[in-house]
């Protein structure tokens, strides 16, 4: 289990987040990119895409996320809007990519790869 997850839920979530066009980008952070995660850990993920608002991108990924009735709590942001720079360098040095949109497929059908932020 990746980050402690199913391997369907990560398929799961990465669906979810497809279907938010303007995401192009999602960074896991927090205990389950760190490992030292513990049974009902939040999912801590940060989101990257161009001019992304809570309106554009954090609202309607949260919504999707809630039609899923999975047992987890989302935190989620957008990395340009983070102005604490300890949580910056947190993300900068834990961070997994956790899924990336493949460029031509805005449509929502473009998982790139899940993986190591730092090798993206």
């Amino acid at each position: 289990m990746k980050y402690g997850l199913k391997k369907e839920t990560l398929k799961t979530i990465s669906h979810a987040i497809s279907k938010v066009r303007s995401i192009e980008k999602v960074v896991l952070y927090g205990s389950r990119a760190k490992g030292n995660y513990r049974t009902g850990s939040d999912i801590d993920i940060t989101l990257f895409g161009k001019n992304l608002t809570m309106n554009n991108s954090v609202y309607p990924l949260m919504d999707e996320l809630e039609e899923l009735y999975l047992p987890y709590t989302f935190d989620i942001s957008i990395f340009e809007h983070i102005d604490n720079e300890n949580l910056i360098k947190h993300i900068n040095r834990v961070g997994k990519l956790f899924y990336e949109r493949e460029k031509g497929l805005p449509d929502g059908r473009g998982v790139k790869k899940l993986g190591d932020v730092r090798g993206a």
